[in-house]
């Protein structure tokens, strides 16, 4: 292992990271690369080891390949300085998915008698969850994202779990209102950060103890990564995380950690891009007639846009919205030239989807989620017109 990937755990707070006031995509752009080594690459490739030389008693950062790889270091200082600015502080863990990294916060930090707030719009493998919680003997109780309604469901609560945005509706709730409501109750709080990134949102700063993510989402950005993270600060809490990934074994392959950290070079660029071509397409939507339930927390009139713009950097790439039938979404879908009809977000990319098709999601049969990719504007926007039109007959 040559020095630049021996940096690991212990180096990786030093490395050459982008000088405090730096802007987003100078951050992104430097995030968690190891100090400059001669003659190495600026970020080494991946370490594919199950075991390292290990000589005497088992210290040191590396060990073994479930524990610990110098890749998987590089990419969680890199996220970590997302998650938190010029903070040494924030501990981050990555996972094999957003759904590994979601189930380490609840099974690490929950016990039978326990209860847990969810969600009731929420990602729709929750569901999923709260059942399997269930059946470990804890509590579970929901309540909608929008009007801070899990609110009225936190005494007694040990961890509130928010997601916000929501997906698919696009949801907002005071994170910082709810974070110090479920504090002074002595309740934990995690954040699923996935659809605003953290150029988007800093739950951390919000108050929130647990940041939660799918990396596989928008910030990978490429569809070709399975990847998730946990970033939070309470070293006890976050101990409970690394106890559980190492109990689940719900690692990342290091070529997808790798993949990851090169992909966050540019995901400044693509957030920039990917905001301002969904508030476009928003604002195109919003002038037809066929088209109800429009939602995008960067339009004025949108109902979380109060709540938004004052915890939110930037608004996200998702529209939804909803046309009149099933059929006429289908057709919609259909007659898309430059979105892909698929089940992922955040990618450059363009997607969109009938939400209803799955089942577990309590949305109207002609709901339509739509991922804005980094296409250029105009043409996205005459593409979905020319959709919406063409659906028609």
């Amino acid at each position: 292992m040559n020095d630049s990937a021996a940096n690991g755990a212990e180096g990786t707070r030093r490395g050459t990271r982008a000088p405090a006031g730096s802007g987003d995509g100078t951050r992104a752009v430097r995030a968690g690369l190891p100090e400059p080594v001669r003659h190495e690459p600026t970020l080494p490739g991946p370490v594919f080891a199950a075991h390292f030389h290990l000589p005497g008693d088992p210290t040191g950062p590396y060990t073994y390949g479930r524990d610990e790889n110098p890749t998987w270091s590089l990419l969680e200082n890199a996220i970590g300085e997302l998650e938190a600015p010029g903070e040494n502080d924030v501990e981050t863990l990555v996972f094999a998915s957003g759904m590994a990294a979601i189930s380490s916060v609840l099974f690490s930090q929950l016990r039978s008698g326990d209860t847990v707030v969810l969600p009731d719009d929420g990602y729709q493998a929750l569901p999923l969850v709260r059942t399997q919680l269930e059946a470990y003997g804890i509590e579970v109780r929901t309540a909608p994202t929008g009007g801070d309604a899990q609110l009225g469901v936190l005494d007694g609560a040990r961890l509130l779990w928010i997601e916000s945005p929501s997906n698919p509706g696009l949801d907002v709730c005071d994170i910082r209102r709810l974070a110090e409501a479920a504090h002074a109750r002595g309740a934990l709080v995690a954040v699923d950060n996935t659809l605003a990134t953290p150029l988007g949102q800093r739950p951390l700063d919000l108050g929130a103890d647990f940041s939660v993510a799918s990396g596989t989402k928008q910030l990978t950005g490429h569809g070709d990564v399975l990847l998730g993270y946990v970033a939070g600060r309470d070293a006890q809490a976050m101990a409970a995380v690394r106890r559980w990934r190492k109990i689940v074994g719900a690692i990342p392959g290091p070529m997808e950690a790798w993949l990851a950290h090169r992909s966050i070079a540019t995901l400044q660029l693509r957030v920039a891009r990917q905001n301002t071509s969904a508030l476009a397409v928003a604002e195109a939507l919003r002038g037809r007639p066929e088209v109800t339930g429009l939602r995008y927390p960067g339009l004025p009139d949108d109902p979380s846009y109060a709540i938004a713009s004052r915890q939110m950097r930037r608004h996200g790439c998702v529209v939804s919205f909803v046309l009149p039938t099933r059929e006429r979404a289908e057709r919609f879908l259909d007659a898309l030239r430059l979105v892909d009809d698929a089940t992922s977000f955040g990618g450059v990319r363009s997607t969109a989807e009938r939400r209803g098709r799955w089942g577990g999601d309590a949305v109207p049969e002609g709901f339509i989620r739509l991922s804005v990719g980094a296409e250029d504007p105009a043409d996205l926007v005459a593409d979905v017109l020319r959709a919406l039109d063409a659906s028609a007959h």
